[in-house]
């Protein structure tokens, strides 16, 4: 019985896939990771676009899994803004795509948008890219919906 056995298993151990004596670290996917240095810098851009034209928000930037990472409001800035640039800023994180896409598919009679759990589609949230890679999203609240996404791209924009 064992001269059977021992046979077996040198033939499934060479059947194994080469991967599997490699590192299981060497087979996961490197990414970047949003820190605070860098929302901090992605919040004042969007900050000093905001004071060049004139208005004052609310500023929310989050990491990838949508966590809040730095939030600050200007001062003037309406008490509804905070949680709204909160919540364009996960959303942007967890649907890796601006806010504006789905403000535009609700637009267009596309009412699904609006059971999306945790989705708040009005312009203004804008997904934070590097490298082709989601690792963020800013969201700013206070002005038109308009001015909010330009004030975001500003400090998005600080990727490219």
């Amino acid at each position: 019985m064992l001269r059977t056995s021992l046979p077996l298993a040198v033939l499934l151990l060479a059947a194994m896939p080469s991967h599997a004596a490699t590192p299981l670290k060497t087979q996961l996917p490197q990414r970047t990771v949003l820190n605070l240095a860098a929302a901090e810098r992605i919040a004042a851009a969007a900050a000093a676009e905001a004071r060049a034209q004139g208005l004052t928000v609310s500023i929310a930037v989050v990491d990838e899994a949508g966590r809040l990472m730095h939030f600050q409001r200007m001062d003037g800035t309406p008490n509804s803004s905070v949680e709204v640039a909160i919540g364009k800023a996960v959303h942007a994180a967890d649907y890796r795509r601006d806010s504006g896409f789905h403000q535009k598919l609700l637009e267009d009679g596309n009412h699904v948008v609006l059971a999306l759990p945790h989705s708040l589609p009005i312009e203004g949230g804008v997904r934070l890219l590097l490298d082709g890679q989601t690792i963020g999203g800013i969201g700013v609240s206070g002005a038109q919906a308009a001015q909010d996404g330009r004030i975001a791209q500003a400090g998005a924009d600080l990727l490219k």
